[in-house]
């Protein structure tokens, strides 16, 4: 990111665009009380051939800012994509319950990396970052993997798990900031928005309960 010079007010409360469906990523951002409004970016990203996992995750962040920004002129767009990768390989959502068994053996007892990447587009403008947390996977016995794939809730997840749900009781520890895991790390947020120039604690309210 290239920062700009003093930053000033966001403008109305409605300025900021999330290019993102999902609810986790919707919900932190009201939990900081930032009002928002909701425009999925309808990208489908695919790694390149010998891409890293954090140059991808990044890369499909800024495509995600730029196409939902073509929509809104004059609105601050915010894209985020979040990578699990573990020796290089990028794990992605499981195609079946098969496959999500397959993956959770694969990061059983092993420590891998998650990346998620934020991008913000304004007037033809775009910056982004990645952050990065280490995720320690306890070592799991084939019955805990088979009970949390038949929960359902691997099925789409990249790494076939999800830490801030049921996915929590395979964690044995988080480096790094835990929100990077969910897929937003709002503590990067100001030093995004400041990048455009803009102040984005200035824009926050109270959180929605």
């Amino acid at each position: 990111m290239e920062p700009s010079g003093g930053a000033t007010s966001l403008g109305d409360g409605h300025s900021i665009v999330l290019a993102s469906g999902s609810p986790r990523r919707r919900r932190l951002l009201e939990l900081l009380g930032l009002a928002f409004q909701i425009d999925p970016a309808d990208v489908e990203e695919v790694p390149e051939p010998d891409e890293a996992p954090e140059v991808f995750c990044e890369r499909a962040a800024r495509d995600k800012a730029a196409a939902v920004a073509a929509r809104h002129p004059d609105r601050h767009i915010l894209a985020a994509d979040t990578v699990v990768a573990l020796e290089g390989d990028i794990l992605g959502k499981p195609e079946s319950p098969g496959h999500a068994r397959a993956m959770l053996r694969r990061l059983s007892g092993r420590t891998h990396r998650v990346h998620t990447a934020m991008a913000l587009a304004r007037d033809g403008e775009l910056v982004s970052l990645v952050d990065t947390a280490q995720v320690e996977i306890l070592p799991l016995d084939d019955a805990l993997i088979s009970w949390y794939v038949a929960t359902g809730e691997p099925l789409d997840k990249a790494g076939a798990y999800a830490v801030q749900g049921r996915g929590g009781l395979l964690v044995s520890a988080v480096h790094g900031h835990p929100h990077t895991v969910v897929g937003l790390p709002i503590h990067r947020l100001p030093e995004l928005f400041a990048a455009l120039g803009f102040d984005v604690l200035s824009r926050l309210g109270s959180p929605t309960p």
